[in-house]
């Protein structure tokens, strides 16, 4: 009888709001892993976390957690600036990692991290939302299928309200999660950016991992270069094709609307959420699918398990993921200089 592996022992670097909401639960469930360690640097709150999900190592200096010697990889959720760094010092220390978007704020410090992966053996997982959703695996089939031809058209769209966790108003006291979120979103220089750059930055991946082209120019307008809460994007692709994106971050809507159009020289797609739901009309017929008629999807967890294991790669691979920031970083340049910038 072949003898069960045992767990993977994972720690949690920034181990607030979001990896309460997601990451630490996803952990908890899966049989093969076990949450070892957290790090955060408020020790109120890292307590909080800790009696929540019952972890007895803790860490208030993320240097010490990964010296521990006890951990095989960790799930990085710190503010965006801190990425670079936390992510070279886990993969130098032979750690796998779950890294929370974007790679990094700076496209050349995402290809050493890319580099350093590859150097090292070990996983570096993206956690973008589209690989994990299961209407963008339901859409990006169908693309590569070719089931809508080449793609002439693309319009992507995002409206809703942040502002909570963008610090500019109250946080209500039913968001879920054990801690609530530090605000760093609402620091340009920690976020590297305004609400593009954080919840943008899953509309870009939507757009590169579907259809699995890439950007060659790009033309952006915000409401503030600096720090944005509202932006459009228009994009080149390779292929000729136009891409239009936009984010809305402060509507008067509390509920999130989404909305994507794919328009091929054989048919056309629709995306709508939430929830999600996506419709295609191809080849002389209609076929409408929900998020529930979907096989439910892996988890970054799930992806970063089968990655150490040796069974699988990273559902989002580094090259893309160091693209959706060369496209950030020209849209914030774009949208300074009033100019579009070729990539």
């Amino acid at each position: 009888m072949e003898e069960k592996p045992r767990p993977l022992r994972l720690g949690v670097i920034g181990a607030g709001w979001f990896a309460s909401r997601r990451h630490c639960p996803d952990v908890v469930d899966h049989p093969e892993v076990e949450l070892a360690a957290l790090c955060r640097r408020d020790e109120k709150q890292l307590a909080q976390m800790a009696r929540a999900f019952d972890v007895a190592d803790t860490y208030t200096d993320y240097a010490g957690l990964i010296a521990s010697g006890s951990l095989d990889g960790v799930i990085i959720c710190s503010p965006h600036q801190l990425h670079f760094e936390h992510t070279r010092a886990a993969l130098e220390a032979g750690l796998h990692v779950l890294l929370e978007k974007p790679i990094a704020l700076d496209p050349d410090e995402g290809r050493q991290l890319v580099a350093l992966s590859a150097a090292t053996g070990r996983a570096l997982v993206v956690a973008q939302n589209p690989p994990y959703w299961s209407h963008c695996r339901f859409l990006r089939n169908r693309l590569r299928h070719g089931d809508l031809g080449e793609i002439e058209g693309v319009s992507i769209n995002w409206v809703g309200n942040a502002l909570g966790v963008l610090g500019l108003e109250p946080l209500p006291d039913s968001l879920p999660g054990v801690v609530k979120p530090t605000l760093f979103r609402g620091d340009a220089a920690q976020n590297g950016g305004g609400f593009l750059i954080d919840g943008g930055s899953h509309l870009l991946c939507e757009l590169l991992w579907c259809t699995g082209l890439r950007v060659v120019e790009v033309s952006a307008h915000m409401d503030n270069p600096d720090w944005d809460l509202r932006a459009a994007l228009t994009l080149t692709l390779e292929n000729g094709a136009l891409a239009t994106l936009s984010n809305t971050a402060d509507s008067a809507v509390r509920d999130k609307r989404h909305h994507s159009l794919y328009y091929g020289s054989a048919g056309t797609a629709v995306i709508r959420g939430f929830p999600f739901e996506v419709t295609v009309d191809a080849g002389g017929r209609t076929e409408h699918v929900v998020e529930a008629q979907l096989p439910p999807p892996p988890t970054p967890v799930d992806n970063l398990v089968d990655c150490a294991r040796g069974r699988g790669l990273p559902e989002l691979d580094g090259e893309t993921a160091v693209h959706i920031i060369e496209i950030l970083d020209a849209a914030y340049c774009s949208a300074r200089g009033g100019h579009k910038v070729s990539l």
